[in-house]
């Protein structure tokens, strides 16, 4: 009795064993089975977990980064990018338009998840929301009124000018007066030199007007009437002064439209007033630089207060300038060959965001595709 007590002893205590040592088994496995799990995540690159809910996607009009078309679908180099980089991550979203200002506002309060436009990644804004890597580098351009290249053409549209038409009336207007004061004079005392119908007779006068100030005097038509001789010095002298004050302001016309440039660099911008969009990086570029401007509501008005000479120049992000320019204001503006303060455009994202990495890998990827040139040319042509 008492050994079959103690081989239950031995058998419950060897069970016991047994148990143990599969327990210690299975927590084994399931430990190397999660860091396995995790491994492979880390990998891939993906984040645990990504977000399920349909994201707040904050834009603006910022051709040809983010822009609508005649439908109202969103478009753009900065669109194209979000939609390509959704699919990939198999994100649902929506869009929702909002100015600069409440852009970067929502971002910070939380109220929207991503922004995708023509963002600046900037010092400041990193210190209320995150940033992806920038996937297009370029800078503020400066738009100022088209000058003409070619100086020959120039000179002869500033000949044509308004200004230049109102003195040459005035210079043929004097010259009739002059003419028909002189053939009333000399029609009936010098017929040979003036005489004939009334149009021969004020065209003879016409013509020795014109010689007269001209000051070549052919000498075919000569007044012999004291009436007509008067007339006659008093032009000799009238003409001098006019031809004097007519070579002036030709000169002086086409001299300063010559060496006239509206801007040519930063430091003629100090020189009057600029316009640039509120809350963004060009209007921080200007206050740094100690540089009087007027905020306007968006691209087009300010480059439209630029052709009605409000404003001298109107600074902004160079792509867009260009692109704004070539669809509305072709010949009336231009923007300067140099830019300036860097800019680095990303996707912007509530601080903290669980997509932020999984987003920079598809990026970074696309980024350096052949597509990715192909869409920039699409939008940009170059």
């Amino acid at each position: 009795m008492r050994a079959t007590v103690s081989q239950l002893s031995l058998l419950s205590a060897n069970q016991e064993r047994l148990l143990i040592l599969v327990a210690i088994v299975i927590v084994w496995a399931l430990l190397t089975s999660f860091n396995s799990v995790q491994e492979a995540h880390a990998q891939s690159g993906s984040e645990v977990p990504l977000v399920k809910k349909k994201l707040i996607v904050g834009t603006k009009e910022a051709p040809p980064f983010s822009m609508k078309d005649k439908d109202g679908r969103w478009t753009g180099i900065s669109i194209d990018l979000w939609r390509q980089i959704a699919t990939e991550l198999g994100l649902t979203y929506e869009f929702l338009e909002l100015d600069q200002y409440n852009l970067l506002e929502g971002l910070a309060n939380g109220s929207l998840d991503v922004v995708v436009a023509e963002l600046t990644i900037t010092p400041e804004r990193l210190n209320s929301f995150d940033f992806t890597y920038p996937f297009y580098t370029t800078g503020l351009g400066i738009a100022v009124p088209f000058k003409e290249k070619h100086v020959l053409i120039s000179i002869i549209k500033q000949f044509f000018s308004f200004t230049v038409l109102k003195i040459l009336i005035i210079t043929v207007s004097a010259l009739l007066v002059v003419g028909i004061a002189v053939w009333l004079f000399e029609r009936k005392r010098n017929p040979e030199h003036f005489g004939g119908n009334t149009i021969q007779g004020i065209g003879s006068g016409f013509w020795f007007s014109a010689v007269t100030m001209a000051t070549v005097g052919y000498g075919d038509k000569h007044p012999r009437t004291l009436g007509g001789r008067i007339v006659s010095l008093i032009w000799m002298l009238t003409a001098v002064i006019l031809v004097s004050l007519f070579t002036a302001t030709i000169t002086s016309i086409l001299t300063v439209k010559q060496l006239e440039t509206s801007v040519r660099g930063l430091e003629d911008l100090k020189k009057d007033v600029v316009g640039t969009m509120p809350h963004t990086t060009s209007e921080s570029f200007i206050k740094n630089n100690l540089i009087s401007f007027k905020s306007y509501n968006s691209v087009g008005e300010g480059l439209e207060a630029v052709t009605q000479e409000e404003i001298k120049a109107f600074v902004y992000d160079a792509p867009e300038l260009h692109y704004r320019i070539k669809q509305r204001f072709q010949g009336k503006l231009e923007v300067l060959p140099q830019t300036y303060s860097q800019e680095n455009y990303g996707i912007a994202l509530v601080n903290n965001s669980p997509l932020r990495k999984s987003i920079n890998q598809v990026l970074l990827q696309t980024i350096r595709s052949q597509e990715w040139q192909k869409t920039l040319y699409r939008y940009l042509g170059m």
